[in-house]
């Protein structure tokens, strides 16, 4: 899952982003909130958190332009507001969740995960294709009475796959959404990743594999029985 973090103090938006990639989310994280409609645009995040006291764009204004832009990505507001107030105006402005400062980092991470879960296509937090199990809440795979927890960037990718096996998904997709738009890393890293859940599936005696259309992307499919 992707996330973009908005906040104009640094340490917090570089702090929030640490604990967002230690839970396995792929981060980009901005200090104004022009720079938070932008990404936020053109980014395909899953979603999205915004402090309002921000320069340049507040996030209650940023908010209120995405909406009317059509945006549906979910978004939480972080905030050192709490007044009542405050969080019916934000509510309203098309927040779909809103937690002030300070918090602790396992109800942001919660807040987060149910605001995810509402998200269409979105609803479990567990995937299930063709015997194999992913946990999207400890990162586990199982398969046969086996388990394995899988890297941050595995899952991510694994996911990816899961929540539409026998959908081709396109090799720039797993790079976006994974990696980021900006990332400098080759595009080869995807089948670095795409042959290191090969061999866990094999570890776990999986009938599932990853097939891989030359020139177009990756595909999440059972094997036929000989």
């Amino acid at each position: 899952m992707r996330i973009l973090i908005a906040d104009d103090d640094k340490d917090i938006a570089r702090a929030l982003t640490a604990l967002f990639e230690h839970n396995h989310y792929s981060v980009d994280a901005v200090f104004n909130g022009t720079d938070a409609l932008d990404h936020a645009l053109i980014g395909g995040y899953d979603g999205v958190i915004l402090d309002i006291m921000m320069p340049g764009m507040d996030g209650i204004e940023v908010l209120r332009r995405l909406r009317a832009k059509g945006c549906t990505t979910p978004i939480l507001l972080l905030t050192a507001r709490s007044d009542v107030e405050d969080r019916v105006n934000g509510l309203d402005a098309g927040a779909d969740d809103y937690l002030p400062k300070p918090f602790a980092a396992s109800e942001l991470l919660a807040r987060v995960r149910a605001m995810l879960r509402r998200k269409e296509n979105y609803s479990t937090d567990i995937l299930e294709y063709g015997g194999l199990s992913l946990n999207q809440a400890t990162f586990e795979l199982n398969c046969n009475n086996h388990s394995l927890r899988l890297g941050s960037r595995e899952f991510q990718m694994l996911q990816l796959l899961m929540r539409s096996p026998g959908t081709i998904i396109p090799t720039e997709q797993f790079m976006e959404r994974i990696w980021g738009w900006d990332s400098e890393v080759e595009v080869s890293i995807v089948w670095v990743y795409v042959s290191n859940l090969r061999k866990k599936f094999d570890s776990l005696g999986s009938c599932v594999s990853i097939r891989a259309i030359r020139g177009v992307g990756y595909c999440l499919e059972e094997k036929r029985q000989a």
